[in-house]
């Protein structure tokens, strides 16, 4: 990725809403390169997509949970597929470790998130153990990937 499309991601990292005439000026285009440079980075997978960002505890989901969850291997494609299913797990990461996933939960209480790891996620295919990690607070979150990108030893130059 040149130094161009690399302002253009971090210009839509920052806001996803803007006109096309502002981020070209960001970029240093005019608005037709810069809107096919978009289009191309739409089609090739580097941007997935455009979002609202929310804010979870205004909507009612004022409890975040870490929940590493050891899987019978055999069964991890079924458990991929009910976490894909299940809306009140945010984010599911395969890792490396003690445990084979990490999965990024929300819930409106602690009550609520207490029936969704006692009744829900036992239920799950394959599920052999979990340790559940409540998030007091949160510090930082939805960072710039653009901007872990360009850090220098990552290789992306």
């Amino acid at each position: 990725m040149d130094a161009v499309n690399k302002r253009i991601v971090a210009a839509l990292e920052a806001d996803g809403r803007m006109s096309f005439a502002e981020l070209a000026g960001r970029a240093g285009l005019s608005k037709t390169p810069c809107w096919n440079r978009v289009r191309d980075m739409e089609e090739t997978g580097v941007i997935t997509g455009y979002k609202a960002l929310v804010d979870p505890a205004r909507i009612g989901l004022g409890v975040q949970a870490f929940v590493h969850v050891t899987v019978d291997f055999g069964k991890s494609a079924d458990f991929e597929r009910g976490v894909l299913a299940h809306p009140s797990i945010l984010a599911c990461h395969a890792t490396t470790g003690d445990a084979d996933y990490l999965l990024h939960v929300a819930a409106q209480s602690i009550g609520a998130l207490d029936t969704l790891l006692r009744r829900d996620l036992p239920h799950l295919p394959g599920v052999q153990r979990f340790a559940t990690s409540v998030a007091m607070r949160a510090i930082k979150t939805d960072a710039p990937l653009s901007a872990a990108a360009g850090q220098p030893g990552d290789g992306a130059g």
